[in-house]
């Protein structure tokens, strides 16, 4: 069995869930920290990637790392609404890695009865909001489309393997979509009461759930890797 500090997982969610707190009271009340805690949650949660074995990184986790990078920087374009579609544009990079990750690590997975649901709902929104769209019709079309695509591959992923993991995988990308619904709801069509707690709150045990799920799988992929070096030297020299 390899030794992993066991409380670096635990310790970087704790960090990660009040500096989501902190950032979620700050943007309540307006304060500019927020735009100081926004950014940093999001570094606490991408943090617990670099927190695995000294040794070859899988590929799969590097593809998160860049992923969770896309959604740093959407974060930080977010903070100016004169850069939107900028931030839009960054987020869907992090989708477009995020269903390039799920698809290297078990396949594409065509599962068409979690593809009808997922796609009508998508469609369903976008069809909602299409009237106070304008400008922004086409990009957020393609945002639909994209993480529509993702929420299917992630869901796969459960299909394939009911393993912890991807049953974190599963509730994150149907979070994502909630989150991303949420925002559109109260950039273009009414402001809601309590909008930042649900948006931010959701968006961030989303990436935080996904952050944990690549954690245990590349940890438990190092853990076979080192078995079976082993169990080759055992059976080399005795």
């Amino acid at each position: 069995m390899v030794k992993q500090p066991k409380n670096w997982q635990r310790n970087i969610n704790v960090l990660s869930a009040v500096s989501a707190c902190i950032a979620i009271y700050f943007e309540f009340v307006g304060h500019d920290l927020y735009a100081f805690f926004k950014p940093l949650t999001t570094v606490f949660i991408t943090s617990l990637l670099f927190f695995t074995l000294k040794s070859e990184r899988s590929k799969f986790k590097f593809i998160m790392i860049f992923a969770f990078g896309f959604c740093l920087l959407g974060d930080i374009l977010l903070l100016n609404q004169a850069y939107f579609v900028f931030g839009l544009a960054a987020f869907l990079m992090a989708h477009i890695l995020f269903t390039a990750g799920f698809i290297h690590l078990k396949g594409f997975r065509s599962h068409w009865g979690s593809f009808l649901i997922l796609f009508s709902v998508g469609t369903a929104i976008l069809l909602w909001l299409k009237p106070d769209l304008e400008d922004f019709m086409l990009p957020v079309l393609v945002y639909v489309l994209v993480i529509t695509s993702m929420a299917w591959q992630g869901i796969g992923l459960y299909l394939r393997d009911k393993g912890k993991a991807y049953v974190w995988i599963a509730v994150a990308v149907l979070l994502f979509m909630f989150s991303d619904t949420l925002l559109a709801i109260n950039k273009f069509k009414a402001p809601f009461a309590y909008a930042s707690l649900l948006i931010l709150g959701t968006y961030w045990l989303s990436i935080a759930l996904i952050a944990n799920a690549t954690y245990q799988i590349d940890l438990k992929n190092k853990e076979r890797f080192f078995f079976n070096g082993s169990r080759v030297y055992w059976l080399v020299h005795f």
